[in-house]
């Protein structure tokens, strides 16, 4: 792989958006349908993320981080399967070595000179802060915007209308 494509570009972007919404999916102690709504699109992008991967290649061979990838296929699978089921400790097991996992590939991929990461950051630093500062933006608003919908008269955090005033019929 010798220069960005739209797949390289449209991985990296996915990557990002997943190693920046992880923390406040781990951390955040309420789960709720803002943690839902924000799993789906973690899940998503996992799901892209690791799909994509099988298409970036250097010198037409797989790497280890494509095993990663197949491996992170299968613990995000187990972790929505277990969400559903309601096994919270077999789910959030899944979803968190998934996040690791990810964060652990996305240092390699920095690291390793000669990938394409560090010839963008070395070629053209700001394009590569530009991108992932709107990745964090993005994942700002969405949050903010699903909190918002929560506070004001939408759903609550439970997913359910506002509550109903006394003096409602």
């Amino acid at each position: 792989m010798e220069h960005w494509n739209v797949l390289l570009v449209s991985h990296v972007v996915a990557a990002l958006f997943v190693l920046v919404i992880g923390p406040g999916q781990i951390l955040r102690r309420r789960r709720d349908r803002i943690h839902r709504t924000m799993g789906y699109l973690w899940i998503a992008a996992m799901y892209y993320v690791c799909l994509s991967s099988f298409w970036i290649v250097s010198g037409g061979h797989f790497s280890w981080l494509h095993g990663l990838s197949a491996f992170t296929l299968v613990t995000v699978t187990l972790g929505l399967v277990s969400a559903i089921r309601r096994n919270i400790p077999a789910h959030r097991g899944n979803m968190v070595g998934s996040y690791l996992g990810t964060a652990i590939a996305f240092g390699f991929a920095v690291a390793v000179p000669g990938r394409a990461i560090p010839r963008l950051l070395a070629a053209d630093p700001g394009t590569a802060v530009f991108v992932a500062a709107l990745v964090a933006g993005s994942v700002a608003a969405v949050y903010l915007s699903l909190f918002r919908g929560a506070l004001s008269g939408g759903l609550n955090a439970n997913g359910r209308r506002g509550a109903q005033c006394a003096r409602d019929p």
